[in-house]
């Protein structure tokens, strides 16, 4: 296991209720933030959400995909800098799927990072089974492109976050690792 990754994810009410607005907001594409916060050892606190624009291209796909301006991402660095705080890391929503890295999200993250997903729940017997042996075997659920009708995936409206640990050696086991989180006043 890395040894500067969070092993608990604090997060503030206002920073969670900006946080689940924001990336509400941006549906039915996927909206997307920056995390700003402290790192104290294992314990890691989000202070201060910084929402983005998704600037994916080409546009059509950002019902899926996301991309932060680096122009933003120097924005809020400078920022949090002036607070004593770092960038931690990036959030974005799922619209289709459930709060877990795609292989996409895996592919173009610039590790090490954490990682919040808003998304759906699965339904499905099946669905709930596949998701939590591939969670407990470290593992994230496969791209939607993958699924055979990824508009209608079998997803209930209701929406979770999930934190997600996602190591700099993309290959080791545990490289994406689920995160607990709780929220602060």
């Amino acid at each position: 296991m890395d040894p500067d990754s969070p092993e608990e994810i604090r997060i503030g009410r206002q920073a969670l209720t900006v946080l689940r607005a924001d990336l509400s907001r941006a549906l039915p594409l996927e909206g997307c933030a920056l995390l700003l916060g402290l790192t104290q050892g294992p314990s890691w606190t989000i202070r201060q959400i910084w929402p983005c624009c998704n600037i994916w291209q080409p546009a059509p796909e950002r019902y899926r995909r996301f991309a932060i301006d680096p122009r933003e991402q120097l924005t809020a660095q400078r920022w949090g800098r002036q607070r004593g705080w770092t960038v931690l890391g990036s959030a974005h929503s799922h619209p289709l799927s459930a709060p877990r890295p795609s292989a996409t999200d895996r592919q173009l993250a610039f590790v090490p990072t954490l990682m919040l997903i808003l998304g759906l729940a699965p339904v499905d017997l099946s669905s709930a089974t596949a998701a939590a042996a591939a969670e407990r075997a470290g593992e994230a659920e496969p791209d939607m492109e993958t699924q055979s009708h990824p508009m209608q995936p079998l997803l209930s409206p209701e929406r979770g976050l999930a934190a997600w640990w996602l190591a700099a050696e993309a290959q080791a086991p545990g490289a994406c690792r689920r995160l607990g989180w709780r929220m602060e006043d």
